[in-house]
């Protein structure tokens, strides 16, 4: 019989927990593991078990009857039939397919049955990349095909298992120096398991060092290596680290992106130059085939633009290493990652790191402000794609902001916003720096090495510094506008927060909502992320904060 714990598994896939429950960090560090988080509201959270989570969590090494028990030891009432079975033959399905060299080197399919491969060769788009037919349960695939083929068995509900190898590329000599610093052992755990394995995502919290994986997985394989980063900023923070942690010299080491176009054995390259077009046609391709790249590493994987999914799935034969916060994407397309960079490898939550001392605990609020009877007129008013600018840049957040750097006075604090104006207007009150887009690159840093030296306490920053920002003494980041709700953004301002300080002090992340619009509807989904890490929002009421201050 099941224990009276914190789960109630229902037959639609969807679990309950209980949050108040004795157990229910417990259970959803567990949970976490095969199923995502729907909806987190105070009592009740909702997650579902969803094909593509109970395959990643196969290929993280967890089988059906590790998922199973999991549910067994927190459920309140007996799983119901339906989802053991359901459950059982998903994760079953994965492995069943396996792509693999043929002595003679071309490429195959190869299936555990006859009936699975009959399945899968009756859909056109399979068949249009399979050559011929060897033996029962084997086809040569197109040689071209690799990536396309495995997009198109996901979409059909077959996984497909890549053990089709990899190309060495051109050795380069990487080494990390240690001499006053080590991988922690999650670190050396995801690179052991990233190398068993030759391709896939390492999901690691901001602050966790997912850089420092990405070096280690660089010195493993001592080859040439292209990495693609966010934006030039992350270039040049990936540059300082491998300069600073490894016997790479900066000969070695290229930056491919608007501005530099080196080509060297350890390539920096930005998304945005992958994707930049001339004439209808992608300006830079070349760069993907420049060198024999050993390993290709991704960082920010869940901010991929789609174009490099494409590139992407003619790269399959080179090791491809995904760094991520979250494996969420705002546009669905979880399952490209899946097929094309590979399966999660390594997931370490946030909420475990936190405990042996890696990253800093982190306090999260949620400050509800009423808008006053003017805006909240013409709120109704508006038009719905007018409604969430309002709401997000309604003027009674101001004085909030200003009451919240009161309360942390001395702290080194990030107010982060979406809308230019607005933040032309905080940074007017506050008396500090800005940084957005327009920003130029050298300033940027200016801004940054300012903040880090403590010179600079106050800095108004865009959705810019979302990504591969190295803040490490910022302790307080207020949120007054963001991305529509977007889980990913929430990861990367928080992220802002969690690398461990010298000054001991601990992390406040405040988001300001507007009271009854669409900002606070947003909010839930934003809520929905940290939740799922274990982290609880606390909810303030504006008019008690400005009494408190």
């Amino acid at each position: 019989m099941p224990a009276n714990g914190p789960l109630i598994v229902q037959s639609d896939r969807t679990v309950l927990l209980e949050v108040a429950h004795p157990n229910a960090e417990d259970a959803r560090h567990d949970l976490a593991v095969f199923a995502e988080l729907e909806r987190a509201p105070e009592h009740i959270h909702t997650y579902r078990i969803t094909r593509l989570g109970l395959w990643n969590a196969r290929a993280a090494g967890h089988d059906a009857r590790d998922m199973l028990a999991t549910l067994e030891k927190y459920s309140k009432f007996a799983i119901p039939q339906s989802v053991v079975v359901d459950i059982t033959e998903t994760v079953g399905r994965y492995g069943r397919l396996i792509i693999e060299r043929a002595t003679d080197g071309a490429l195959t399919l190869t299936a555990t049955d006859a009936a699975v491969l009959s399945e899968i060769t009756r859909a056109r788009k399979v068949a249009a990349l399979l050559f011929e037919k060897r033996g029962e349960h084997t086809y040569v695939v197109q040689p071209w095909a690799r990536g396309q083929l495995k997009q198109e068995l996901l979409k059909l509900g077959w996984p497909a298992e890549d053990l089709a190898g990899y190309t060495p590329g051109t050795p380069h000599e990487i080494a990390l120096d240690l001499s006053d610093w080590h991988l922690r052992p999650y670190q050396n755990q995801a690179i052991d398991n990233f190398y068993a394995h030759g391709s896939g995502v390492v999901v690691l919290p901001c602050g966790a060092g997912k850089t420092l994986v990405g070096l280690g997985a660089m010195a493993a394989g001592k080859t040439t290596t292209l990495i693609l980063v966010t934006n030039t900023v992350s270039a040049r923070q990936w540059k300082a680290e491998l300069l600073k942690r490894t016997t790479l010299t900066e000969e070695e080491i290229g930056e491919y992106s608007g501005q530099v176009k080196q080509v060297r054995p350890v390539t920096i390259a930005t998304y945005q130059i992958l994707t930049a077009r001339r004439k209808g046609e992608y300006a830079h391709l070349a760069l993907l085939d420049a060198l024999d790249w050993g390993l290709v590493i991704y960082d920010e994987v869940h901010l991929l633009p789609a174009p490099v999914f494409k590139l992407t799935a003619e790269l399959q034969a080179r090791r491809r290493l995904g760094l991520t916060a979250t494996l969420v994407r705002e546009d669905g397309r979880e399952g490209d990652v899946f097929s094309l960079i590979g399966p999660k490898r390594f997931d370490a939550p946030w909420k475990e790191i936190e405990a042996q001392g890696f990253i800093s605990p982190a306090s999260c609020y949620e400050v509800r402000i009423d808008l006053p009877e003017m805006e909240r007129l013409e709120y109704a008013a508006s038009a719905d794609d007018e409604r969430y600018r309002l709401a997000a840049t309604a003027p009674a957040k101001l004085q909030v902001v200003r009451d919240l750097v009161a309360r942390h006075d001395g702290e080194r604090i990030l107010v982060i916003g979406q809308y230019l104006d607005q933040i032309d207007e905080l940074a007017e009150a506050l008396g500090a720096p800005k940084l957005t887009g327009s920003t130029p690159v050298d300033e940027r840093e200016r801004l940054y090495e300012s903040f880090r030296q403590g010179e600079t306490k106050v800095l108004v920053v865009s959705k810019v510094a979302n990504f591969s920002v190295d803040l490490p003494e910022a302790t307080v980041a207020i949120q007054v506008s963001g991305s529509f709700g977007s889980r990913q953004e929430e990861a990367q301002r928080l992220g802002r927060l969690l690398r461990p300080k010298e000054s001991g002090l601990p992390a406040n992340f405040y988001t300001l909502v507007a009271r009854d619009t669409v900002d606070q509807d947003f909010a839930q989904n934003r809520q929905r992320f940290l939740a799922e890490q274990g982290y609880s929002y606390t909810i303030l009421d504006a008019h008690d904060l400005s009494r408190a201050a």
